[in-house]
């Protein structure tokens, strides 16, 4: 099968294009010496014949992707998105887009998946992406659902992952489904990829969403982000705010994407990790801290927003001093 990892224009990640072509070449060699006919040709391409990257240190030289007689497979590498991403992409979108409709898979990096939703592929159907890119993509694309959690998804032959370097771990999904579960294994340990993650949430940091202009709610939020220790009622919230407590839900939905409870919730286990984090404080001091009397009611809400227990979630950030006899 023919392989083709695309260079768009822009500000590309240079590690998502070299790290996904070692790691599909890696596979393919392990699979010929076990005696099978070699799996994949992996090309580079592009529609320039030259992309200068990481303030010019790195040059990437792309075979002229109209040289291309077919491919199965699409790689979109992550990028860097700004305004001018998808107009200065079009060809590259359209290209994608008609490689497509003739049976090719395609799987984006991160970022990359602003230019696969530009083909349109992704319209009501679910994807991924880094989660600092969660607001720009949802403006963009409000008909995708996009998984913030998910760690890869997969939809009739559409793949996406979330951010930074977890696109290793979409490179052994992809190992997986067209070699096997031994060659994504063997590949695994020997780029030291944990082969069973899952899910980026433990890795979110979530932001307080005020440049939506409903200057109500955001009287509403900086009220909830200074009275965390309390319990905070939103009935007498929205009084305050001479609104109804039906009409605060659906504006406060509108602007900020969660309800006020699950704002509330976000905000607290937040601070909650940030506090963690530093390791000064016991989890029982965290949790009155941010206004949770229950142990079982915080560490459920805790591991519902991060994927991981309080105590595990600190142990990821604390090194235990090391002991010299």
């Amino acid at each position: 099968m023919q392989v083709t990892i695309v260079v768009p224009k822009g500000e590309v990640n240079l590690s998502s294009i070299t790290g996904s072509f070692e790691i599909l070449t890696r596979a393919n060699i392990i699979w010929q010496k076990m005696g099978h006919k070699p799996m994949m040709e992996v090309s580079i391409a592009g529609f320039v014949p030259e992309m200068k990257l990481d303030a010019g240190f790195f040059s990437v030289y792309p075979i002229n992707i109209n040289d291309l007689d077919r491919t199965d497979l699409i790689i979109i590498p992550s990028v860097s998105y700004d305004n001018e991403l998808i107009k200065e992409n079009e060809a590259l979108i359209n290209w994608i887009g008609e490689q497509h409709s003739r049976g090719t898979e395609i799987a984006s990096m991160c970022s990359g998946v602003f230019l696969l939703a530009a083909t349109g592929l992704l319209d009501g159907r679910n994807c991924s992406t880094h989660w600092n890119m969660s607001g720009d993509f949802k403006r963009l694309f409000p008909n995708i659902n996009l998984q913030i959690d998910k760690l890869i998804t997969a939809e009739k032959g559409i793949y996406t992952n979330g951010g930074g370097y977890s696109f290793l771990n979409l490179m052994l999904f992809l190992v997986e489904k067209y070699f096997d579960r031994e060659i994504a294994i063997i590949c695994s340990k020997i780029f030291q990829i944990d082969i069973e993650r899952t899910s980026q949430s433990p890795f979110h940091i979530f932001k307080t969403q005020k440049n939506h202009g409903d200057e109500l709610i955001c009287k509403a939020q900086t009220y909830i982000e200074e009275n965390l220790s309390g319990k905070i009622s939103f009935e007498d919230l929205a009084s305050k705010l001479a609104i109804s407590r039906r009409s605060f839900d659906r504006r406060f939905i509108k602007a900020v994407g969660n309800t006020p409870v699950g704002y509330l919730q976000r905000v607290k286990v937040e601070v909650a990790k940030s506090t963690l984090e530093k390791g000064k404080k016991s989890i029982y001091e965290v949790m009155n801290d941010v206004g949770y009397s229950d142990d079982k009611a915080f560490r459920e809400v805790f591991k519902k927003i991060t994927g991981l227990s309080p105590l595990d979630y600190k142990a990821r950030y604390i090194k235990e001093p090391v002991i010299v006899i």
